[in-house]
């Protein structure tokens, strides 16, 4: 039988799901992509067949409508502009810090609800992956880890000074695709390289997909967070 998973309940900026039997026990934050929306993931809850007796909510928010420079300037959902994809282009440092605010509240709020700090996972895909990397990085409090897909490590230059003391260590699991034409696969590993240099004991795994979620990494992300949170 498939673990519960409750109906989605929307505000105007956040998706949550429900799964297993009881109040929630943990909480995982998770951000969509560039142009996507708080929904964007919902469908990927009951996949994750997470176990009836681990209770744990999903907190999707929404990030806002703005313009990016990548694309021409055309607004979409966002958490940031993007200036470009080379490794030396400046980064919209003023966007990341208010993305990586809202994420705080969020976190703070699912603590306000009962949840411990260390029972919270920030999750995210491709430009939401960065933001849970910035934002649960330098969160003051120990977080249960972060989920990193199809993403990369942004202002990686800045953590080592803003890293949070609390979070040094933090579980980090990424996943990227060997094939991936939005985010290459070195993107990915720059990131890596650059986390464990400074001593986070990231978890790393390539699939033979694109940018995309595929079964195999559903299965191995379900198994993470049973890790991390059971």
């Amino acid at each position: 039988m498939t673990p519960r998973s409750d109906p989605p309940v929307a505000d105007d900026d956040t998706v949550t799901v429900a799964t297993g039997a009881g109040p929630a026990q943990a909480s995982v934050i998770w951000m969509h992509g560039l142009g996507a929306d708080a929904h964007d993931f919902e469908p990927l809850v009951p996949q994750l067949r997470l176990p009836k007796h681990l209770p744990v909510r999903f907190v999707f928010p929404q990030a806002p409508v703005r313009p990016v420079t990548i694309n021409g300037g055309y607004r979409m959902r966002s958490w940031f502009d993007i200036y470009g994809l080379a490794p030396n282009v400046p980064e919209d440092e003023a966007g990341i810090a208010e993305s990586a605010r809202r994420i705080h509240a969020c976190i703070d709020r699912e603590r306000d609800a009962g949840i411990d700090a260390t029972r919270i996972v920030v999750a995210g895909f491709s430009q939401g992956g960065a933001v849970a990397l910035h934002s649960a990085l330098r969160y003051p409090q120990r977080l249960g880890g972060v989920l990193a897909l199809s993403t990369y490590l942004p202002l990686r230059d800045r953590l080592a000074s803003e890293a949070s003391a609390a979070n040094r260590d933090l579980p980090i699991l990424m996943c990227h695709g060997r094939f991936d034409p939005v985010l290459s696969l070195q993107f990915g590993e720059w990131s890596r390289d650059a986390l464990l240099a400074l001593g986070w004991p990231v978890e790393w795994i390539a699939y033979p997909m694109q940018h995309e979620v595929s079964l195999p990494q559903i299965a191995d992300v379900a198994a993470w967070l049973r890790a991390r949170l059971e």
